[in-house]
């Protein structure tokens, strides 16, 4: 009785482990052309198909590459899709996954926030601009009127579905943004930088005057201190879009007129004070 017990509790353990291993596993993933993401083992990718597995699961699935647009291979690698040179391309056009449209609603997209010596984007600053553009309308609600903003974690959430961030955002075409979004109306902003430094050095001079009693010349003992100080200057281009109707509406660029750090958050609240959605009250 005691070996079937612990021969049962054993079992119970390896199926467990056995569970946790393959839960644990990194999965291939693959970003579809209507922007859905699928989520598996791949086993074998030709130039016409793709044969994957779903987790848990050892039925092979086949999928026609010209329905594919990216792979992010859990190794780390990536590998992008042109159907342009598919056979299938024109049969097989991309089919975007439409949201709802909320007629005056507009959406604040993210914000690229992009070194342009090094071509390195900031996730963190991307996202800060983003806020900071979507606060902006908020305070400014009812100078907008009838427009209403779309809260920025649905507007987030339904592009991460879309497989879609600050990396990739400037290669949708606004009129699949807003069919994925269910929005009429976008603002689509960017950030571009440069940076220098300069080193300036200031001197402080001190000093006291002596007089001696036996040849009544006078001594003076001067003490000089030299301190550089490096300064770090931003040079910001901001690019500023509005789009209504997948029709551009406003287009402008900024060059802000001071060069430190956050001088661009400035030309944001220009520009928007300027769009054609903005009125005074």
């Amino acid at each position: 009785m005691m070996i079937k017990k612990l021969t049962a509790v054993l079992l119970l353990f390896f199926v467990s482990f056995f569970g946790f291993a393959q839960g644990g596993k990194k999965l291939d993933k693959i970003i579809k052309r209507d922007y859905q993401i699928i989520e598996g083992t791949i086993s074998k990718i030709s130039d016409k198909t793709i044969e994957y597995s779903l987790p848990g699961e050892t039925l092979v699935i086949s999928l026609d590459v010209s329905q594919i647009a990216r792979i992010d291979f859990a190794s780390g690698r990536s590998q992008t899709f042109d159907v342009s040179q598919g056979n299938n391309a024109s049969s097989n056009p991309p089919v975007i996954a439409a949201a709802e449209t909320k007629p005056n609603t507009i959406a604040v997209l993210p914000v690229p926030y992009l070194n342009s010596d090094t071509q390195e984007s900031s996730e963190d600053m991307a996202k800060f601009a983003q806020n900071d553009l979507y606060n902006k309308l908020i305070d400014k609600s009812s100078n907008i009127f009838p427009l209403t903003v779309q809260d920025l974690r649905t507007t987030n959430s339904l592009l991460h579905k879309a497989g879609i961030d600050h990396n990739n955002i400037d290669e949708t075409p606004i009129e699949d943004l807003e069919k994925i979004l269910g929005v009429d109306n976008v603002v689509a902003a960017k950030v571009s930088y440069t940076m220098n430094s300069g080193t300036t050095a200031t001197t402080y001079s001190s000093g006291g005057a002596k007089v001696s009693d036996n040849n009544k010349k006078v001594k003076t003992n001067d003490v000089s201190t030299t301190t550089a100080n490096t300064q770090v200057y931003y040079y910001y281009t901001v690019y500023f879009d509005m789009y209504k109707n997948n029709t551009k509406i406003y287009s402008q660029t900024r060059k802000p007129f001071l060069a430190v750090k956050d001088s661009w958050v400035d030309s944001i609240t220009y520009l928007l004070k300027r769009s054609p959605i903005y009125t005074k009250k």
